[in-house]
């Protein structure tokens, strides 16, 4: 749901999705309304991707995993890196579980992606910190429609179904850096409010608290990734930051 001051810059990412084969509609507010009901103050158009989908992070990387494993890997849980250092042509690294070796390290810590850094004791820094994010669930909902990713980019409140009940959310601009931990719920107000401005329904549906969860962005200071070998460092390769859109991007990044 795009406002007119982003509408030529939405266009022009159309136009891109077009010419790269990602099947794209543009649609008026009216005909949106047939995907999701919503109110249309100070929105110019909307677009929608008819072949997006959702991806269950959860699986994706225990699949991963177990692919891995059945390729020849090793994988060692709850084994954080203590220090990490160059020796001759090897990386060694210092954990609770004793001391690995590698020839290339690759920082693939997410969230931790920096502290990583820090502790191989590097010159250069790697600027991915830890954010804070919320997402909160109804109950489940007597209706069948289901309901596709939906952003109002004027507040920036989301929504989409997720089974029977409605997931929605919306960033804090204001959350501070750091490894917070639990829910903030001084945040649904803020969120419902806007929610319930833009999709007035939502007032029909009812929180379920227990179904809600919080977890980590790990951010940059332009909210891209930081990929590839870290110039002045010998093997080392950083594979972090994506700043919300990392299992979107993880095939291709791995390739």
């Amino acid at each position: 749901l795009v406002p007119p001051e982003r509408w030529s810059e939405h266009l022009e990412s159309v136009a891109l999705q077009e010419r790269i084969g990602a099947p794209v509609k543009v649609l008026t507010v009216e005909e949106a309304q047939s995907l999701v009901s919503f109110d249309t103050t100070e929105l110019a158009g909307t677009t929608h991707g008819p072949a997006d989908g959702i991806v269950d992070p959860h699986s994706v990387t225990f699949t991963y995993l177990r692919l891995a494993k059945e390729h020849g890997a090793s994988v060692n849980l709850q084994t954080p890196l203590s220090s990490a250092q160059r020796v001759g042509s090897a990386w060694q690294v210092e954990t609770p579980k004793g001391t690995f070796e590698a020839e290339y390290l690759v920082n693939a810590a997410g969230s931790w992606a920096g502290e990583v850094a820090r502790r191989a004791g590097l010159e250069v820094e790697v600027p991915v910190q830890p954010v804070r994010r919320m997402v909160y669930m109804t109950a489940p909902t007597p209706w069948q429609h289901v309901y596709p990713l939906t952003i109002d980019l004027v507040s920036g409140f989301y929504l989409r179904s997720e089974g029977q009940r409605i997931l929605f959310g919306k960033s804090n601009p204001d959350e501070p850096p750091g490894f917070s931990e639990g829910m903030d719920w001084d945040w649904l107000e803020p969120t419902l409010s806007v929610g319930l401005e833009r999709f007035p329904w939502l007032e029909e549906t009812r929180l379920d608290s227990s179904a809600c969860w919080w977890g980590y962005y790990e951010v940059t200071p332009d909210h891209n990734p930081i990929l590839g070998r870290l110039p002045t460092v010998e093997n080392w390769i950083n594979v972090a930051g994506f700043s919300g859109h990392g299992v979107q991007q993880a095939p291709a990044v791995g390739r």
